[in-house]
């Protein structure tokens, strides 16, 4: 049996009975370097290596970021901004609820984040204005993945790290599939609530909307400064995530005054704890890594699908059906650090350009935060709506639908990737 199968085989058999993912992945490599031979050394130093990275600092500060603006009430203005905008439609809620994940995203980089912070609030919201409550939850769930997608994502930062290409590059890349994973959620919530008449019609005066996007104005222009200083190059992705700390923390304190200083402790020891298991993945993947390469495992997978196909698109497709099933059954972090070094070569050797290669897998992986057995995002709702998952997973079918023929388009058409790299970076 191949060390590679090994590995995965027990893996997978400790996280089934309950074992913590990273310390089921630590313990999966160490026993296969073990029983296998390899140098013990190798441990040590690959783990150190993974992690000398000044990219990496950005995850703890972005976690930390969200964190703030759920307890400092950023959250909230950019909500009750965002209703301004869309109270007047049918399903209005609906669309507060995609504008909201979209901006947060743009400050947070976190699905999870979003749904703490804002889920709540929308759920809320939502069914005080006549919404079920399914449906609430479902959308909360669903349009949290666009902020695993929307720079700065967390994930996308991880594997633009682990697949050795530029972090601008694949942050700029993201925003394709975000606009349209956003435009086809619009589509979805505008069919479902004009059918079943959904939400309430409000009319509010145009002096109360000024006043209200005029005091949320310091939170929306939140992912503006971010982006805008990544982009243009004044600062890195990590120095943007330490900006997002230091602005959310001021204009909570001195602007919206919500900022309770006594929490911030906490916050950072949570924030500290959640980058702690993510990069302790991360480490143990690297280990991952050199076994697979060892064992010749990205050769033996890319003998296999190009046995299948040498077209670049059906390999594409191959790999989304591939990202969707593995994001079904495994934490997104891992997923991405395993199988980035199996996978992205074979990509490249059929032409698929990288950036594109990374970007359509953290936007499929993506995808799994929000699938049963193991989603995330799914489990994050159930717990703040109180409802059980196969209620709220019922409610998603039309999102589902929508999200996988939008992967098959977005699959085929690299331009939606490729677009927004070439005007950002």
């Amino acid at each position: 049996m191949s060390m590679s199968l090994v590995m995965m085989l027990i893996f997978f058999v400790l996280s089934f009975i309950g074992i913590p993912l990273a310390l089921s992945l630590g313990l999966s490599v160490i026993t296969t370097v073990v029983s296998f031979g390899l140098p013990i050394t190798v441990i040590g130093r690959l783990m150190y290596t993974s992690m000398n990275s000044f990219l990496l600092v950005a995850v703890p500060l972005f976690i930390l970021a969200g964190s703030v603006m759920g307890k400092g009430g950023v959250s909230d203005q950019i909500f009750g901004a965002a209703h301004t905008l869309v109270s007047r439609l049918r399903g209005g809620l609906g669309y507060v609820n995609i504008i909201a994940s979209f901006v947060f995203g743009g400050i947070s980089g976190s699905s999870v984040a979003d749904v703490g912070s804002l889920g709540p609030l929308e759920i809320k919201a939502m069914t005080d204005q006549g919404y079920p409550k399914d449906y609430s939850a479902a959308i909360t769930m669903v349009t949290a993945t666009l902020s695993s997608v929307v720079p700065p994502s967390i994930l996308m930062i991880i594997a633009a790290v682990t697949a050795n290409q530029s972090v601008s590059a694949c942050l700029a890349g993201g925003f394709g599939p975000a606009i349209i994973l956003s435009l086809m959620f619009v589509v979805v919530n505008a069919y479902v609530s004009i059918k079943n008449d959904y939400g309430v019609i409000e009319k509010i005066r145009f002096k109360d909307i000024v006043k209200i996007n005029l005091k949320a104005l310091p939170a929306l222009l939140s992912p503006l400064i971010i982006l805008f200083g990544m982009f243009s190059g004044l600062i890195t992705p990590t120095e943007a995530a330490a900006v997002a700390v230091v602005y959310t923390l001021l204009i909570s304190q001195f602007f919206y005054k919500t900022l309770n200083w006594k929490e911030i402790p906490r916050q950072i020891v949570n924030a500290g704890v959640t980058a702690g298991t993510i990069l302790f993945i991360a480490m143990t993947a690297a280990v991952a890594t050199y076994i697979f390469a060892v064992d010749q495992l990205p050769m033996r997978v890319s003998a296999l699908i190009l046995g299948i196909s040498h077209n670049k698109h059906i390999v594409m497709l191959i790999f989304g059906l591939i990202f969707v099933v593995i994001g079904m059954f495994m934490d997104a972090t891992a997923a991405i650090l395993l199988i980035t070094p199996v996978l992205l070569p074979t990509a490249q050797q059929v032409g698929v350009n990288p950036v594109h290669f990374v970007v359509f897998m953290v936007t499929a992986l993506s995808i799994g935060l929000t699938t049963p057995p193991v989603g995330v995002c799914l489990f994050a709702t159930s717990l703040v709506s109180n409802l059980k998952i196969e209620t709220i997973v019922k409610a998603s079918i039309p999102f589902f639908i929508g999200i996988f023929i939008f992967l098959v388009i977005y699959a085929l058409v690299p331009a939606i990737t490729l677009i927004p790299v070439s005007i950002l970076t």
